[in-house]
């Protein structure tokens, strides 16, 4: 077997990959969705936002900002543009006179409708290599992890998943190379 031969039966480490498979979907989904939400204040943000805000009960800025990842200052801005768009409104949280609620108007709900159908289709398209019945089960399963993946403090829980990978003494012919060189 030559050289060539030999590598073209390795497996690549890429397939099993979950990582990079997620990057690849996520770059070309947001390819994509960029152009359906770009027009939007604060682009996929000002989406994510209008799509938290159409949620009921209404939620403060902060919960909004907690649930996104969105740093308050930055949610903020992003709120005051929607806002000046006549996409949301902010209201006195009837439980905290300090706190705002935000929800959206009609031109807000109709905004966030017409782009989720986009995105729909966009979703469509991206999924389109694998059979529907098989798109559902994938959206389910994504949803599984998501909603777990959210619960998580991953500076605990996913690092603590790392390091007591690290940690743990190698194994197999790489630790045979390393004690056989000491």
């Amino acid at each position: 077997m030559t050289g060539a031969q030999a590598s073209d039966s390795r497996p690549d480490p890429l397939n099993d990959d979950l990582g990079w498979m997620l990057g690849v979907v996520f770059r070309a989904y947001i390819r994509a969705a960029d152009h359906a939400v770009g027009d939007l204040p604060g682009g996929p943000r000002g989406y994510q936002v209008l799509t938290a805000a159409d949620r009921q009960p209404a939620r403060n800025q902060g919960a909004i900002a907690e649930e996104l990842g969105i740093d308050r200052t930055v949610l903020t801005y992003l709120i005051d543009d929607l806002e000046h768009d006549g996409l949301v409104v902010r209201r006195p949280d009837p439980a905290d006179r300090r706190s705002r609620l935000v929800t959206l108007t009609d031109a807000g709900r109709d905004a966030a409708r017409r782009r989720r159908e986009t995105l729909r289709t966009v979703e469509s398209r991206l999924l389109r290599a694998i059979p529907p019945e098989d798109a559902a089960t994938l959206r389910g399963l994504l949803r599984r992890v998501a909603g777990a993946a959210q619960a998580l403090d991953p500076l605990t829980d996913l690092c603590e998943a790392v390091a007591e990978t690290v940690e743990r003494p190698p194994t197999g012919r790489s630790a045979r190379r390393r004690s056989a060189r000491t």
